[in-house]
């Protein structure tokens, strides 16, 4: 988490605390602000320059469960929504546990996963590191397109007897797959430049999370049109006994409406 906790704006009591830097944070941070409520926007800090959303922002980590627990009191919050990207597990346990301390309803917001389709060619892998065991049992020697993220590439780098094109919005950090040329780009992706990275860089087979979304699923359709196989890694539960909801607009009605 990191960073030293940055208001930016605001001193009101109350209110609800988004934690995420998500499109589906941000548009619930843009429903409710109209409303006169306290609206803060949690970003944990580790991209550069994020997109802010309206309302109050707070960058950096609150220490933990107990740290989350103690500012929801110490802010009089009386809502919490998780909002955090669909693979942030250790951030939703978190949230899950300061809801508990601190004794506010909690709500999860995930957009929908994707689901495959008619012409897809996907291999459905439980976690990042069973994707790379698929990789090398499936794929040896192959050019891969790898849309992960920074963090994953470790997983990736025993994998030396292939190439791969790495897609991340900031530089990754040691070790990285010694055959591995890193492209810093953040979406919307287009299914045209998706098409020209996947017929440039003559690539075998795509390995990507299932985030949801569409900043990101040009490379899924572009993947059908040319034939190119999938890795898709399936998301983490959400925190058990936690409602979840699908948009920004079921989140909205749950603050304010309870």
């Amino acid at each position: 988490m990191g960073l030293p906790s940055r208001p930016v704006a605001g001193s009101r009591g109350g209110g609800v605390l988004i934690l995420g830097g998500t499109a589906e944070a941000r548009a619930l941070a843009a429903e409710l602000v109209p409303s006169g409520m306290r609206v803060v926007s949690s970003l944990a800090g580790r991209v550069t320059n994020p997109r802010l959303p309206v309302g109050e922002v707070r960058e950096g980590g609150f220490g933990g469960a107990e740290g989350l627990a103690r500012w929801i009191v110490a802010e009089k919050i009386e809502r919490l929504v998780d909002a955090t990207h669909p693979f942030a597990e250790r951030m939703s346990a978190s949230a899950a546990e300061a809801a508990a301390l601190a004794g506010v309803p909690l709500l999860v917001l995930r957009r929908p996963g994707w689901r495959e389709g008619p012409g897809d060619r996907w291999r459905r892998v439980p976690s990042l590191a069973a994707a790379a065991e698929e990789l090398g049992r499936a794929f040896p020697g192959g050019r891969v397109f790898l849309t992960t993220g920074r963090r994953s590439l470790p997983v990736f780098a025993g994998l030396t007897s292939m190439w791969f094109l790495a897609r991340s919005v900031d530089p990754p950090e040691p070790p990285v797959p010694a055959n591995a040329h890193v492209v810093l780009d953040r979406g919307p992706y287009t299914v045209e430049g998706e098409r020209a990275l996947i017929g440039g860089y003559r690539l075998d087979v795509l390995v990507t999370k299932d985030s949801g979304g569409a900043m990101t699923s040009a490379k899924l359709v572009a993947a059908r049109e040319t034939g190119l196989p999938v890795i898709m890694v399936d998301r983490p539960p959400p925190p058990a006994g936690v409602r979840l909801v699908e948009s920004a607009g079921a989140a909205a009605a749950w603050v304010q409406t309870g």
